[in-house]
């Protein structure tokens, strides 16, 4: 069975740090997409970074290219996502969520792609 289960949200101030994990279960990392995705109140769920362990691609939208970073531990089989600088519009729901491409991180709704994902992670950050 296919389990992703995020950690690592909490309140944060403004210019801070956190560093959110995606533990997975049930298929190995490696072998797969994995994508970061945040849902702020009353707003679309957005992909925001992707990366293939196998190849180490590695895509970032650009309102968080710069500050985020994503990163694999196949030994762990966990995602990260490192996010600095963290900005009052960072605040949302994270969540991760696995397929076999990065292609459709950004337009999953279009594609029906990412439909496995984990419970989410809070993150709020204050001005």
């Amino acid at each position: 069975e296919v389990q992703l289960v995020e950690s690592g949200g909490g309140l944060v101030q403004a210019g801070g740090s956190l560093r959110l994990s995606c533990a997975a279960s049930g298929f190995t990392v490696d072998d797969h997409a994995i994508a970061w995705f945040r849902q702020a109140p009353g707003q679309e769920r957005e992909g925001i970074s992707c990366i293939t362990p196998s190849d180490g691609n590695i895509y970032y939208i650009d309102s968080v290219k710069g500050r985020f970073t994503i990163s694999s531990d196949n030994a762990k089989n966990t995602v990260y996502l490192q996010m600095t600088s963290l900005k009052p519009e960072d605040t949302a729901t994270y969540y991760c969520g696995v397929d076999d491409t990065c292609v459709y991180y950004i337009d999953y709704d279009i594609a029906d792609a990412f439909s496995s994902l984990g419970q989410g992670t809070q993150v709020t950050v204050s001005s």
